[in-house]
C-alpha cells in the first residue's frame, strides 16, 4: 500500500504499533505498518521519531515532495548487503556490446510503445498523423538495430521522443494547449500533469529497484552522473507511455480534469536549468489507457526530460513562462487515478499471470537484475498492445 500525506499541517505519529495522520485533535487516517509499502510526504507534513523510526525499522521508503510535487528527497531502506551484485553492475558498465545491447533493449520498448500509443490515438480519433508519426518511429526502430553505439542509441531516442510529442497532443479531445513537452516549469495543464505523474512513476521504478537489489545509480541508457538515479531512469522509459501518458489522456478526455483545475502562479517563475474528495470516473475503462485492445480483459530535484539528447535552448526553456499548478482536489484526484491505475491487473505473459502494473515494475526490476547477473540475455520491456 502507497499512502500520500497531502494536509498541510499533518503530523504522522506513533501510537501503539500503528501511525496515525493527525491535525490537531482530528485523526485523518490510521496506517498499519505491515501493510505499507510506501509514505509519500507533500509540503507542510511533519512526522515525529518514532513514527520515522517505525518506518525505518520496517524498510518503509519515505518520501518527502513540496507541496506541488516536486521530489525533494526520501529515507530508504538500508543498501542491499549483495556488494557482488552492485560490483558487477559497475564493472559492466565498461562492457561496450554488454551495454549497447541493454541499451538497445531499452530504447526499442520505449519506442515501440510510443508508436503504438500513437497507432491507437490515430484509430480513436480517426486522424492521419498520429499514425504518421508512428511511422517515422517505426522507421526509427530499424534503424536502431544497426546502432553501434550508445551515443547514437540516444541519438535514436531523442529523436523517437521528438516526433511522438508531435503526434501526442492529437489524442486529446479538446485543445488543453499543449504543443511541446515543457519541464522546467511546465506552462500548460498536460504538461503540468505530465510531470507529475512522471515524479510519481520515478518514486514507484525506484522502489522496485531497491526491491530487486540493485544500486540505482549505475544506468547503460543515462549516462552515470553525480546523484542520478541513472538505472531508475532507465527502467522508467518503458513505462512512460503505459502509464503515465495513457493515464494523461484519460484524465482530460473522460474530464476528470478540466481547465478549471489548474492555475497559473504568478509568484515567481521557477528557475531553468540548462544542464539537460469527489467521485472519480474508472480510467481503466478508456481503450487508450489500457494495455490490451481487450475490452474484457483489461537529477535527483527534478526529472529529466523524455529524451536523451538536448534540443536548442529555445526548445527547451521556457525563461519567463510562469508554471501552471493543479489546484488542491485536482491534485488529488491524480494522485487516486494513478494508485488506480497501478492497482489495475492485467494476463502478463512473462510471469503467467495477472499481474497489476504495480507488480509488473517490480518484476521488471528482477528481470533486469537477473541480465546483470547473466541469468537472461535479453531484457525484454513491457510492451503496450
Amino acid at each position: 500500500m502507497v499512502i500520500y500525506v497531502r494536509t498541510q499541517g499533518a503530523k504522522i505519529i506513533k501510537q501503539g504499533k500503528h501511525l496515525l495522520v493527525k491535525k490537531g485533535d482530528a485523526i485523518y487516517h490510521t496506517l498499519f505498518t505491515y501493510k505499507l509499502r510506501q509514505v509519500v510526504m507533500f509540503g507542510n507534513v511533519e512526522i515525529t521519531h518514532r513514527a520515522l523510526a517505525q518506518l525505518m525499522q520496517n524498510n518503509i521508503d519515505t518520501v518527502f515532495m513540496s507541496y506541488n510535487g516536486r521530489y525533494l528527497g526520501r529515507l530508504a531502506a538500508p543498501e542491499s548487503k549483495n556488494v557482488f551484485l552492485h560490483k558487477r553492475q559497475y564493472m559492466l558498465l565498461d562492457d561496450h556490446d554488454f551495454s549497447l545491447h541493454l541499451a538497445r533493449c531499452i530504447v526499442a520498448g520505449k519506442l515501440t510503445n510510443m508508436a503504438t500509443l500513437l497507432m491507437r490515438i490515430r484509430r480513436s480519433r480517426k486522424d492521419p498523423v498520429p499514425g504518421q508519426k508512428a511511422e517515422e518511429i517505426q522507421q526509427l526502430m530499424r534503424k536502431l538495430e544497426s546502432a553501434d553505439n550508445i551515443d547514437s542509441v540516444r541519438g535514436y531516442e531523442g529523436r523517437g521522443a521528438a516526433i511522438y510529442f508531435q503526434g501526442f497532443p492529437r489524442g486529446f479531445i479538446n485543445e488543453m494547449g499543449f504543443v511541446r513537452r515543457v519541464r522546467r516549469p511546465p506552462t500548460d495543464p498536460v504538461n503540468s500533469v505530465l510531470s507529475l505523474l512522471y515524479t510519481f512513476l520515478m518514486n514507484r521504478v525506484y522502489a522496485a529497484v531497491r526491491i530487486a537489489g540493485l544500486d540505482p545509480y549505475p544506468g547503460f541508457l543515462h549516462a552515470i552522473d553525480y546523484g542520478r538515479y541513472s538505472l531508475v531512469l532507465d527502467l522508467m522509459e518503458e513505462f512512460r507511455s503505459i502509464i503515465a501518458d495513457t493515464l494523461t489522456l484519460s484524465l482530460f478526455n473522460l474530464k476528470i480534469l478540466q481547465r478549471e483545475d489548474f492555475y497559473t502562479d504568478k509568484t515567481k517563475v521557477d528557475k531553468v536549468s540548462k544542464a539537460g474528495d469527489q467521485e472519480v470516473p474508472d480510467v481503466t475503462k478508456d481503450p487508450i489507457g489500457m494495455i490490451s485492445d481487450d475490452e474484457t480483459e483489461k537529477e535527483i530535484l527534478d526529472l529529466p526530460e523524455q529524451r536523451m539528447v538536448h534540443d536548442s535552448p529555445a526548445l527547451t526553456e521556457s525563461a519567463g513562462r510562469y508554471p501552471v499548478k493543479l489546484r488542491d482536489e485536482a491534485f488529488k484526484r491524480v494522485i487516486e487515478v494513478f494508485e488506480k491505475k497501478l492497482t489495475t491487473a492485467f494476463y502478463y505473459p512473462p510471469a503467467g499471470r495477472r499481474l497489476t502494473y504495480g507488480d509488473v515494475i517490480i518484476y521488471q526490476a528482477g528481470h533486469y537484475r537477473k541480465v546483470i547477473e547473466g541469468e537472461t540475455d535479453v531484457y525484454q520491456p513491457v510492451m503496450l498492445k
